[in-house]
């Protein structure tokens, strides 16, 4: 029997993927998986489309977001099952894209101190879906020449820690937390080695978090080395969290990660859902 397979962690147009959400869950389907959450940035608009389209194709779609939070490094929250009619979500989701445009301001500013020429309506003009993220700024740049990929813009200038980065954030990870739940929504730190904090202060600030309803952690992630992958597993399941698992799939604006493989041979086990699905589906 061939194995189950899912991707929790993917972005359409509605924020800095290259898809629509019909698109994007065709892709899956047609790439063999069984599940797919539509997890855009800050954004739940493409999840109904999403929803209609796994029915046309017969694959599960799992409404979702991921939400950028405050942090000293950079933190991301996945919410699983959400209400995207909730009307508390959609008030602090026009609050965030305010802030957010400030930071794509910053982001501008700073890579013109760094000697590169581009404009937030640049970016804009990439974004169909009206919300722009550091990808976007990425492609102008490959656009223009500046850089030969969008994986080498990230690495050199636009990630945490890189001279171009952005860190204004609208929620406190508490807030992200408490509103995933305020939304009926399972609460899931994504990318835990981009927090950059050491297992101990790691431990403690999940258990914080918990005390605001965390359910868990993205325990498989594309840049996961095994021994990264293992360790946040034992993780979760030392402190009672349960895991999820994606690639981060971008399509074009990233395309060396594959939708369910990542960068050639992640594996998420339809398994990981069900324990997901037991509890908010």
């Amino acid at each position: 029997m061939t194995l189950k397979t899912i991707d929790l962690h993917t972005h359409t147009v509605y924020s800095d993927g290259s898809m629509t959400p019909r698109e994007l869950v065709r892709h899956a389907s047609e790439s063999g998986l069984s599940a797919v959450a539509v997890s855009d940035h800050d954004s739940v608009g493409g999840v109904s489309e999403a929803v209609a389209a796994g029915k046309e194709f017969g694959i599960e779609v799992v409404p979702a977001i991921e939400l950028s939070v405050k942090s000293d490094t950079e933190t991301h929250i996945l919410g699983y099952y959400i209400d995207t009619s909730n009307a508390e979500l959609d008030q602090k989701l026009k609050e965030v894209k305010k802030v957010r445009a400030r930071r794509n301001e910053e982001t501008s500013e700073l890579l013109a101190k760094a000697g590169f020429d581009v404009k937030v309506s640049e970016a804009e003009a990439l974004a169909p879906g009206g919300l722009v993220g550091r990808a976007h700024f990425a492609r102008v740049m490959v656009n223009k020449g500046y850089v030969p990929s969008v994986k080498y813009a990230f690495d050199e200038y636009l990630a945490n820690g890189r001279p171009c980065y952005s860190d204004t954030q609208c929620l406190t990870p508490e807030e992200g937390v408490s509103l995933i739940k305020s939304a009926g929504g399972g609460a899931f730190v994504a990318h835990l080695h981009l927090i950059r904090l050491e297992d101990a202060p790691l431990r403690v600030f999940l258990d914080r978090l918990k005390g605001y309803g965390l359910d868990g952690i993205e325990g498989y992630y594309t840049e996961y080395t095994p021994e990264m992958q293992d360790k946040y597993q034992k993780m979760a399941s030392e402190m009672g969290l349960m895991i999820s698992g994606g690639t981060d799939f971008h399509g074009k604006m990233k395309p060396h990660i594959s939708i369910g493989k990542g960068l050639g041979n992640m594996s998420i086990p339809y398994s990981v859902l069900e324990k997901i699905k037991e509890r908010f589906a």
